[in-house]
């Protein structure tokens, strides 16, 4: 039961961060409606069985399975996931990155930057959510657009912070 109420905490105070930063961002409902999911029975009770405070309950679920049921619930219905964007492209017959909205592009932005504060707490800085990114980069399955997008707002939180990052995103309007 504690670790319920832990994982319940965890999610609602990212959820909450998420939700400052979409309105610095200028998209506020979707701040609003940000990971809704993540209370459904199928992400709760597998994040609460799978929490450990320091990372995703998913990697705790792959630790277990070798996969995650409730990150494939979620990816599948939270849009500012770059694994939903994925389809069949029928030119080469294989599953392909889409080129993501640019709205989820910005609460992608806004979810790294609030996950960052959440799991690496007093120790956070601006550097924390492109080291994250740039971690994974080589195996990522994105379309190449948005990852350059995202890792040029990463780069600019980075060397200009979050004041001039959130202006510049709220004036971005294609990308």
């Amino acid at each position: 039961m504690i670790k319920a109420w832990e994982h319940f905490k965890t999610i609602t105070e990212h959820r909450h961060a998420v939700i400052r930063n979409c309105f610095k961002a200028g998209i506020p409902f979707q701040g609003l409606f940000h990971d809704l999911s993540k209370y459904s029975p199928s992400e709760f009770i597998v994040g609460a069985q799978h929490y450990q405070g320091t990372r995703s309950p998913n990697e705790g679920e792959r630790d277990d399975y070798g996969f995650s049921y409730a990150w494939m619930h979620h990816k599948g219905r939270n849009k500012h996931h770059f694994e939903y964007w994925t389809d069949y492209d029928p030119k080469t017959r294989l599953m392909s990155p889409v080129k993501m909205p640019l709205r989820y592009v910005k609460e992608m932005f806004c979810d790294r930057v609030a996950a960052g504060k959440i799991y690496n707490g007093d120790k956070y800085t601006d550097a924390d959510p492109l080291a994250y990114f740039m971690k994974g980069k080589a195996t990522r399955k994105i379309h190449p657009e948005t990852s350059d997008l995202l890792e040029k707002l990463l780069t600019m939180l980075k060397e200009k912070g979050e004041d001039y990052t959130f202006a510049y995103i709220r004036r971005l309007k294609k990308y």
